[in-house]
């Protein structure tokens, strides 16, 4: 099979850009086709550390930077009506008229900020393979949760008329297991890694460990600071997973439907336990007394805080690795891009 991913305007599909979930996402999603011996072209900035068929540059560094204007990566805007996102989605759609093939697949992670190189190419499949937004527009679909396809599914449409599509797939977030190596011994400090913003409930976190007089550090972009605990700004991906193994849990109570969040996965793949609300993809991820605890009042998150420390690391590392690996999640997107390859033929009717 053949692949044209596209990336975003505002990052290097590098390890150094991490901290954006869908670049990350983009990276791997890459090696993961290569391994199994598909071709991949990528579309996005200047450097890549993916494995890739060929990167085609669609925005130089010096324009990637005049797009951020001093700000984090994370803080990018999606809003294709934006200079640097025209530049990149015409310089994308240029680019693959000259190499895209009839059965090629077309993969965007951008929402309907991408939507312009999907129209571009009717006669093709075009594919949003990894659904944690709320802008989607494709008539495949790939989301990070069952949960985030429900979300997405009584969003658009009302709820108790809207029918399913046996086109959509759900297939979790993917890790690189060399990049959150399972530590067993632990330290003495829980751990919030994420932006520091208020929605991603980073008050809980703080305002547990300061009843628990336990300490916290706080990393991840942003300017809302709790009061108490150590704020460390944002890590790069070597400290990022040196925390997480460190942790005795990693605080992870987003407040809104949280779609998958990397976050919780790469610290249970260093087999450090979460402490989760009870919603979104958590209900799916998150096992009470095994691999976490999913909290509906202060006081369960008290006692979570205590209860992490009886739970196992090397189960909890074992069973993230089982299921959120990329030498586990590749055979998913496989059987998937292979069911969508049958509408070539019999479709739904293929045998």
């Amino acid at each position: 099979m053949r692949f044209h991913v596209v990336s975003l305007p505002h990052t290097n599909v590098t390890k150094a850009f991490a901290n954006c979930a869908y670049t990350a996402k983009v990276h791997y999603f890459c090696n993961m086709m290569t391994s199994l011996g598909h071709e991949v072209f990528l579309y996005a900035g200047t450097e890549t550390e993916a494995n890739v068929t060929e990167l085609i540059t669609c925005l130089s560094e010096e324009e990637r930077l005049d797009f951020l204007d001093g700000k984090h990566y994370v803080h990018a805007s999606f809003d294709n009506t934006l200079p640097a996102w025209q530049m990149f989605n015409n310089t994308a759609i240029d680019q693959i008229k000259k190499r895209i093939q009839k059965k090629d697949f077309i993969c965007l992670i951008g929402g309907t900020t991408q939507e312009p190189i999907a129209k571009a190419f009717p006669e093709h499949m075009s594919v949003e393979f990894g659904i944690g937004y709320g802008g989607t527009f494709a008539k495949y679909r790939v989301f990070e949760s069952n949960a985030w396809r429900h979300s997405i599914y009584a969003m658009h449409t009302n709820p108790t008329t809207v029918d399913g599509n046996f086109y959509d797939a759900v297939i979790p977030g993917y890790l690189d297991p060399e990049m959150f190596p399972f530590q067993p011994d632990k330290e003495d400090y829980y751990l919030y890694i994420g932006r520091m913003i208020p929605r991603k409930g980073v008050d809980i976190a703080s305002q547990v460990c300061e009843k628990l007089g336990a300490r916290l550090i706080m990393a991840g972009p942003g300017d809302y600071i709790p009061k108490y605990g150590e704020y460390i700004g944002p890590v790069d991906p070597e400290t990022r997973a040196k925390l997480f193994g460190g942790a005795i849990a990693t605080f992870v109570p987003t407040l809104y439907i949280e779609p998958f969040g990397n976050v919780h996965v790469e610290s249970m793949m260093c087999g450090t336990p979460v402490i989760t609300t009870d919603w979104g993809v958590f209900t799916e991820t998150v096992e009470n007394g095994f691999n976490g605890y999913r909290c509906n009042t202060f006081a369960e998150f008290v006692r979570a805080a205590e209860d992490v420390k009886n739970l196992s690391p090397k189960k909890i590392a074992d069973n993230a690795y089982s299921k959120y690996s990329l030498d586990m999640v590749r055979w998913k997107y496989d059987k998937y891009f292979r069911r969508l390859l049958d509408l070539w033929d019999d479709g739904w009717y293929q045998l």
